[in-house]
C-alpha cells in the first residue's frame, strides 16, 4: 500500500500510471509489476507498507547509497531475491521516465 503523506507522487501499475496526491492511496496486489516515483516537478513523501513483511530496510538504504555515488546502480541486481523486488522493463514507465528528464 502507498499512502502519500505530501507532495505527489506517480505509480506503474503494469503498464498504467497514476498520478497520486496529499492523502491519496492506492494498494497494489501481490505479484503485480509496479514502481513508484515523484511525480514530474515534484517532491514526494510517502508511506509505504509491505505485507507480508519481507525485511526491506536495507533495500532503500542501498537506494540512498547509489543516489549518493556511493555504490553503482547495478549492485541492486545481485540482491533482487534477497529484498523480493525483481527488475522488469516497462515501455510506459520508460517514456514517463525521458518525459521527466526533458
Amino acid at each position: 500500500m502507498f499512502f502519500v503523506l505530501a507532495g505527489e507522487a506517480q505509480l506503474l501499475a503494469r503498464e498504467t500510471i497514476v498520478t497520486l496526491a496529499e492523502s491519496d492511496t492506492i494498494a497494489i496486489p501481490p505479484h503485480l509489476t509496479h514502481a513508484f516515483a515523484a511525480a514530474p516537478g515534484h517532491d514526494a513523501d510517502l508511506l509505504i507498507v509491505i505485507a507480508p513483511g519481507v525485511e526491506r530496510f536495507d533495500y532503500f538504504r542501498q537506494l540512498r547509497r547509489i543516489i549518493t555515488g556511493d555504490l553503482p546502480a547495478d549492485s541492486l541486481l545481485a540482491e533482487q531475491q534477497r529484498y523480493d523486488t525483481y527488475f522488469e522493463q516497462s515501455a510506459a514507465w520508460a517514456a514517463r521516465s525521458a518525459l521527466a528528464a526533458a
